[in-house]
């Protein structure tokens, strides 16, 4: 059975399954099945994208889970003979019951509509043979669209408030329906208006050709030169109808687009800034990224262009049926013969499209992400001269996509020229058969001719039906992939403590913690130790030793499995996590240094902060003597991620951020790794009046770093607390902390 994964980071997978694609039902059986699997937390397939997502225990290996999902989707395949359907809760019961009604009650009007169609085909007259024909391309090209419908309601609707699915397009628009209501309302007024303009010279032709137009004569335009000087007033009226319409129109149309995007980027973006740390990590950056840019994009294409091509085409489907009906049934069921074999076209096509752009879209992601790692990784690129290597992996990939973006358009384009090829057939049957009818006399002239270029407007835009269904396709896709990324669960507040930034002492204790990141070993196990509030901690070992977890664990990135994380006596997870993280200042040992100048960086959580607080910053942290010899100083601008600058000067810059917040508590997670020993040591100088009256976390490589603190924990793997005490103390031991110090100090022979 097909199925490939198409991203595996730990504790969530995605696949693509070719089984699901265009199949509902048979997606909600391989999500159920996967559900009742134990260690399966969430399970979700999509029949639009053919994608299924996985979620799963930490403890579950990857390897485990794929073996799971294709043995779900082997079990699937092979029918109900060997899964079992899970039973339908009480909400879904009543469409159950509506399904199994229509069961009985569609075959019965089928059998019953057909007897009627046969004998009056048999024994009615021509007339009732051409409405019967009709009939049966109403109905067919009914049936088509219903299934269309229900199958995208079912593949992507949410379940409304009264247990209704609601299609995806009514959640795009979401809370913008007046200007939709605007919007419609313009475009089915100009459609009229074109379709009086297009009647308007059919009656001009029709005066030049026979001498007068007979609905005229009833206007009291009895003469031609008066019918002529009339329909010469209503063109021009009209044409200007058309124009002021088209552009009302189009500009509401333009606008909803607008909104519509900038809603649901502000809020997705919004949700994302709010996703935990843990999720937003194992997700893609470029993936985030093209869902709040392209994907957002989409929705709002969609509706500034081919939802208006739809409602003119409905509009003109609405008004010509009923004309032809009246006027000419004689030629209506050949003018709309095409229809249901167009409509039915574009929906094939749109199934087969679906995987070609899930598959376009990943081959993309993966080409852009790929294209940004070699870029951000040229100094280690050109160290191991891999640069042929790194534009051949970009060649393959770039191929890739292209030959999956080449079928795509083949797609396509295929579709587009089939439609083209009905609607002209379409049309000359519509000369044809309207002639001979108005050659033998049963269909008048005066009628035909004004009737003769309407179907033209409406085969024009049916040639469009293959674009609209390949916009709407995309959007579909666009949107499967916004709410998967609005679907990430948010950070969680505590509901039961208080924090006062003012009234925080600082003391810390980790009481009983154990911490594993999902599919590694514990990080820490059991691991138990107290910071006093006032005072300077630092925390050193090897690599693994889970020294970044404990400060990760403070700010609350992560939540401890096991055991508590206190701060003055409260549980961190019953705290508010904004008042949390506004009471402890954090430096990570890679910073983060945002495209701006220099003082916005500095300022960048504390924008009120004066100049003079900017500077006295800068200055504790040793980045003011640098700063001062650049030619714009504070303004000076730092690039992406702090390009222009070096290691070390990005971490005084990020140090003297953190010493404008005046935090209570404040970590430093390798905070001058990459300063000289100069520069460290004037920093510790400085950081020893700064440390005066708070609590100081200290997490460090390099033992000159923490020599003067308070208190020194040496962590061995797991987070085992291996010893503690002051420096002197720890040397005097002859332990570990002694030994890193002598190898450090270069006093142990190699």
């Amino acid at each position: 059975m097909d199925a490939s994964p198409r991203s595996v980071i730990p504790g969530r997978q995605r696949w693509d399954v070719k089984l699901v694609l265009g199949r509902p039902r048979t997606a909600e059986v391989l999500a159920a099945v996967l559900r009742r699997v134990p260690g399966i937390t969430e399970a979700r397939a999509n029949p639009v994208t053919g994608g299924v997502l996985v979620r799963h225990d930490a403890r579950v290996r990857a390897t485990d889970v794929g073996r799971i999902v294709r043995r779900a989707v082997t079990l699937v395949a092979e029918g109900p003979t060997r899964t079992a359907r899970p039973a339908p809760a009480q909400p879904v019961a009543a469409p159950a019951q509506r399904a199994d009604h229509g069961l009985v009650v569609r075959p019965v009007l089928a059998v019953g509509g057909g007897v009627a169609a046969g004998i009056a085909l048999i024994k009615g007259s021509a007339l009732s043979r051409q409405l019967v024909a009709l009939g049966g391309v109403a109905a067919a090209t009914a049936a088509v669209m219903r299934k269309a419908w229900r199958g995208t309601v079912d593949a992507a609707g949410d379940p409304a408030a009264d247990g209704t699915a609601r299609h995806p397009l009514l959640e795009i628009v979401g809370p913008h329906r007046r200007r939709l209501y605007r919007a419609v309302a313009l475009s089915v007024s100009c459609q009229v208006s074109e379709m009086a303009l297009a009647t308007f010279l059919g009656w001009t032709g029709l005066v030049l050709i026979k001498g007068e137009a007979a609905p005229l004569v009833s206007l009291g335009l009895t003469t031609a030169s008066a019918q002529l000087w009339g329909l010469a007033g209503m063109v021009a009226a009209a044409c200007a109808a058309v124009a002021g319409l088209s552009y009302a129109s189009n500009l509401q149309w333009r606008r909803l687009g607008q909104d519509i995007e900038h809603d649901w980027r502000s809020r997705t973006y919004r949700h994302v800034q709010h996703v935990e740390l843990g999720q937003l990590e194992g997700e893609r950056t470029t993936r985030v990224a093209g869902a709040l840019t392209d994907d957002v994009g989409q929705l709002g294409a969609f509706f500034a262009g081919p939802a208006n091509d739809v409602l003119q085409l409905g509009t003109s489907l609405a008004l010509l049926v009923p004309a032809f009906l009246l006027l000419a049934p004689q030629v209506a069921w050949i003018a709309f013969l095409p229809i249901p074999l167009i409509a039915w076209l574009s929906l094939r096509h749109q199934d087969r499209a679906a995987a070609d752009y899930a598959v376009t879209g990943e081959r993309r992601a993966r080409l852009g992400s790929q294209v940004i790692n070699s870029l951000e990784a040229g100094a280690t690129v050109k160290s191991f001269c891999t640069e042929d290597y790194e534009a051949e992996r970009i060649d393959g990939l770039s191929e890739a996509a292209q030959e999956s973006t080449r079928q795509t358009d083949r797609s396509t384009i295929r579709h587009a020229e089939t439609v083209r090829a009905c609607t002209t057939a379409s049309m000359a049957g519509t000369l044809l058969i309207g002639g001979r009818s108005v050659l033998n006399g049963t269909l008048r002239f005066e009628v035909f001719s004004p009737l003769i270029g309407l179907p033209q407007m409406l085969l024009m835009r049916m040639s469009r039906l293959g674009g609209i269904v390949d916009q709407y396709q995309r959007t579909i896709a666009s949107y499967d992939r916004v709410q998967r990324l609005r679907a990430l669960p948010v950070e969680t507040d505590g509901n039961d403590g208080t924090l006062d930034r003012a009234e925080v002492r600082g003391e810390i204790v980790l009481d009983g913690v154990t911490f594993a990141y999902p599919g590694r070993p514990a990080a820490l196990e059991d691991l138990s130790l107290t910071i006093p509030a006032g005072s300077t901690t630092a925390l050193v070992g090897a690599t693994g030793s889970g020294k970044t977890t404990i400060a990760r664990l403070l700010m609350r990135f992560q939540d401890a499995e096991r055991g508590r994380v206190l701060l003055d006596g409260q549980d961190v997870r019953d705290l508010p996590r904004r008042d949390l993280r506004q009471a402890i200042g954090f430096v990570a040992q890679d910073p983060f240094l945002f495209d701006g100048s220099i003082a916005d960086n500095i300022r960048y959580g504390s924008f009120g902060a004066s100049d003079q607080a900017v500077v006295r910053a800068a200055t504790m942290a040793e980045a003011h003597p640098f700063i001062a010899a650049l030619p714009d100083g504070y303004d000076t601008l730092i690039g992406e991620r702090g390009a222009a600058l070096s290691g070390g000067q990005r971490q005084r810059i990020a140090l003297a951020r953190a010493i404008l917040k005046d935090s209570p508590v404040v970590i430093l997670d390798e905070a001058t790794s990459a300063v000289d020993n100069e520069t460290e040591a004037a920093i510790q100088r400085t950081l020893r009046g700064f440390a005066a009256d708070r609590t100081m976390v200290v997490i460090a490589h390099r033992l000159s770093t923490v020599r003067h603190a308070d208190r020194i924990y040496v962590l061995d793997k797991g987070g085992i607390v291996a010893e503690q005490g002051t420096h002197d103390e720890l040397l005097a031991r002859h332990g570990l902390y002694a030994s890193l110090w002598q190898l450090q100090a270069g006093e142990l022979a190699a």
